[in-house]
């Protein structure tokens, strides 16, 4: 066992010393030692239910002859910190989990890996740090809220953020924005639609990284418990059996995972995340796959926010097994191992859907021809962009640009109904390191949906979306701004043009002859943690990630 390097022998009396005064004896001591990460937090009901949820997983470990040995990470919560500052810590927090899942595990040379998720970063995290070790270990996600309610209606925290738009021009008073408000989430588990969390839950599941089934229970559904208990289980077995997170990680199960995605019109930073797993796996994966994927893939779940239904319809109505099986028969999908033992077709081979279920719907009966990923090129995106396609019928736009600088001055902009139908909306200096942190647009995109914009309109950026957003939105513009990316050249009314078909993102304006315009950047943090990840971290193109500092450019 890996842990015998810190706990075995008469020269390691020391280190076994401290184990005692923690209240291990010798019999757990000789056992596999099983991190438990728990990015538990009471600021958020993504997390606040975690501390709970790990005793179960604690109880399963000690069960299947396991030691646990518990620590805590960090989360940073999108739907506090969105549309301030603070959002520019969340795609870095992504970075420390991994970090610390390394560090912790690394540094007491501990057996395996069980990491508790909720908000949407921890759950890549969770597979970068599994990868990055390469040890046995599995996700374990807490779980979707449940629905709120208002006037008889399910609503989520979209519906929140849409009211401030309505609220702003005068399509519902404050009273009523209030009650969305007080409404909207009724309680622990992570945002309810096909949102970041709830698309990456089901990749990881995908992916082979967490149990079958486990990551669609909602947070207080009874099941819960029981299935994180198996998990904890198995987390000792596959220590024992030898078989290690990048036993699971491949360009086939990669492929798999960027499919069910797009398939249910899950959240573009599903790209970002998964190019991350794939760097810190070793693997070989670029963007392009997910352009490749979408257009073979129609759209087969009717999932908010483009969608009618929530997370937990999608659990009751048969949960991923369903997705899988249904992209399996249709030949979109390549038998993969997981962490159960069992192959990924194995696992859905019992399937329990639920009679007259409309969640996910055959292939007769899909919602878009392609899937909600397009990734375009053009003289706006050398290295890359990534469109959302889902929740509108439009592939091709061409307006005007307005431009701003940050998120703030577009918001502004919006609630003072500034922008007008037929506007593209250009929000620059918000990548990976110009923001830094690559903040989420959902102010922005939702402020345009409550004042009827969303179709009538096209925002680009260098800064990333909300899986909550939708609209004629494009994405993780490559190279940004700070790095001197087009994007930094275009003026206000310059013509752009957005065409899904042919791949491209443009402007006809003469960019060359503007190439004297671009000043160097001006980083807007010169010391702490967001400024050292400003220095180090690689294009969105590549998945935003800090692991490889000598790929990025930065250093000689």
């Amino acid at each position: 066992m890996r842990s015998d390097e810190m706990k075995k022998g008469p020269d390691r009396a020391g280190a076994r010393c401290m184990l005692r005064a923690t209240g291990m004896d010798d019999r757990e001591m000789s056992q596999p030692m099983i991190a438990v990460v728990n990015t538990w937090s009471d600021v958020t009901p993504c997390n606040i239910h975690l501390r709970d949820l790990a005793e179960h997983v604690k109880a399963g470990i000690r069960e299947a002859g396991g030691t646990p040995v518990e620590f805590g990470s960090i989360m940073v919560t999108d739907g506090i910190s969105m549309g301030t500052e603070g959002m520019k810590c969340s795609l870095m927090s992504r970075e420390v989990v991994a970090d610390s899942i390394e560090l912790v595990t690394r540094g007491h040379s501990l057996d395996g890996v069980v990491v508790m998720v909720g908000c949407d970063k921890t759950i890549p995290a969770g597979a970068m740090g599994l990868a990055r070790l390469d040890i046995p270990g599995l996700v374990v996600y807490g779980g979707s809220i449940m629905p709120g309610s208002h006037k008889g209606i399910p609503i989520t925290i979209q519906d929140v953020y849409q009211a401030i738009g309505a609220h702003a021009a005068g399509n519902i008073d404050e009273q009523e924005l209030i009650e969305i408000e007080k409404n909207s989430l009724p309680g622990p588990g992570a945002c309810g639609g096909q949102f970041t969390a709830n698309t990456m839950a089901l990749a990881l599941t995908t992916l082979g990284l967490s149990p079958m089934g486990l990551n669609d229970i909602p947070a207080v559904h009874p099941d819960k418990s029981r299935a994180v208990f198996e998990a904890g289980r198995r987390a000792v077995e596959l220590v024992q059996q030898g078989i290690s997170a990048r036993d699971m990680i491949s360009v086939e199960s990669l492929r798999n995972a960027a499919t069910v995605t797009t398939a249910t019109a899950g959240s573009t930073n599903s790209v970002l995340h998964l190019l991350a797993i794939a760097r810190e796996a070793g693997v070989e994966f670029d963007i392009d796959e997910f352009d490749a994927i979408s257009r073979k893939t129609p759209i087969i779940g009717d999932l908010k926010p483009a969608g009618r239904f929530m997370a937990p319809d999608m659990f009751e109505a048969g949960g991923t097994p369903l997705v899988i099986d249904r992209l399996r028969e249709a030949g979109l999908l390549t038998d993969t191992p997981t962490v159960s033992g069992k192959s990924l077709f194995e696992e859905c081979s019992e399937v329990n859907e639920k009679p007259g279920q409309e969640v996910i719907v055959g292939f007769d009966k899909a919602l878009a021809d392609r899937g909600g990923f397009g990734v375009l090129y053009g003289n706006l995106a050398p290295e890359g962009c990534v469109a959302k396609l889902a929740g509108h019928g439009e592939f091709s736009f061409t307006g005007p640009a307005q431009v701003f600088e940050c998120e703030e001055d577009a918001f502004q902009a919006v609630q003072n109904r500034d922008i007008k139908p037929g506007d593209i909306i250009v929000i620059r200096n918000e990548g990976p390191a110009g923001g830094p942190g690559m903040r989420e647009m959902l102010a922005v995109t939702a402020a345009l949906a409550g004042q009827g914009l969303d179709d009538e309109v096209a925002l680009i950026t260098d800064g990333r979306f909300s899986g909550a957003s939708f609209g004629f939105v494009i994405g993780h513009i490559a190279p940004e701004a700070a790095r001197g990316g087009p994007i930094g050249l275009l003026h206000e009314g310059d013509m752009v043009t957005i065409d899904v078909d042919r791949r491209v993102l443009e402007t006809d304006a003469d960019l060359e002859s503007r190439t004297g315009e671009m000043k160097p950047h001006t980083p807007a943090y010169t010391s702490g943690a967001l400024a050292k990840y400003a220095y180090l971290v690689s294009s969105a193109s590549e998945g935003a990630v800090t692991s490889f500092p000598a790929m990025n450019g930065n250093n000689e």
